[in-house]
């Protein structure tokens, strides 16, 4: 009998469509003490240091604000990464996208679409 393998999400799988050229993309910081980020992952942005982390349905600090999402995976355990981000003009799927566990059911996920439209990047069923 063959074993059975389950992949996670590859990079780029979460993009149904962007602009042309790079206008959609932009290097990130992910900041440090983010964890293991998966592609797809919804990202705000620190409003002191301008770096990154996984978006939490609350918070003070900016990044409880959705305003990107991750192309690639990284490790930011306990170093700052960069990875390239989908920061506008783009589509992406809506059950691709890995949220941060605070976001845990259907209206906050329906709050981080919405804040994610703000910057151009709609959330397709």
């Amino acid at each position: 009998m063959s074993t059975v393998f389950t992949e996670g999400l590859r990079p780029g799988e979460v993009l149904l469509t962007e602009a042309n050229g790079q206008i959609s993309r932009e290097v990130g910081v992910i900041a440090s003490g983010s964890g293991i980020l998966a592609p797809g992952t919804v990202l705000g942005k620190n409003s002191t240091s301008g770096k990154y982390a996984p978006s939490p349905a609350t918070g003070t600090d900016g990044t409880q604000t959705a305003v990107a999402v991750a192309l690639y995976g990284c490790d930011a355990t306990s170093a700052d990464q960069k990875i390239t981000i989908i920061a506008r003009d783009a589509e992406v799927k809506a059950d691709y996208l890995v949220h941060h566990t605070s976001v845990n059911d259907a209206p906050k996920r329906a709050a981080k679409a919405t804040q994610l439209a703000a910057v151009g990047i709609i959330v397709r069923a």
